[in-house]
């Protein structure tokens, strides 16, 4: 195995299937790369009265994080832009990893208003609290007769 200079396998670019021959290799996210399935890891844990949810979104700022509640779906969204034609001005970049792109989850959290949510965004965590719901009891069993 070679070490690594940059953090990544020098020949990552190399056996880049970049003709779709290997549908199974091109799992290649543009945003985050090949580390996209560490993007949006999150916690879920129950308290006596609410649902906390902590989602890791680490590198964005707060105004790049939208969560919106519609037909009880929360939806998390995110969304990264950088200037390519930004230039180094103690030099010339050698590699270049970062890009633009957006992610999302959506998670069913039932019939919540969405007043009653609460969201902090802090240390590259967003920390989402909402109410638990009442129980809602099933219909009690009726037979239905046959004609």
């Amino acid at each position: 195995m070679l070490p690594s200079i940059f953090g990544e396998n020098l020949f990552d670019d190399f056996f880049n299937d970049r003709f779709g021959m290997f549908p199974m290799w091109n799992g290649h996210d543009p945003l985050y790369g090949k580390h996209a399935k560490n993007l949006m890891k999150t916690d879920v844990r129950e308290t006596e009265n609410t649902y906390e949810v902590d989602v890791d979104l680490p590198g964005f700022k707060k105004d790049e994080i939208a969560v919106d509640l519609k037909d009880g779906y929360l939806t998390i969204s995110a969304a990264k832009g950088l200037d390519k034609d930004e230039k180094d001005k103690e030099g010339r970049y050698i590699r270049q990893e970062r890009y633009a792109g957006s992610c999302s989850r959506s998670f069913y959290v039932g019939d919540v208003k969405p007043e009653d949510v609460s969201a902090k965004y802090e240390d590259g965590i967003l920390k989402l609290s909402m109410p638990k719901q009442g129980k809602q009891e099933l219909p009690k069993r009726s037979t239905i007769a046959i004609g």
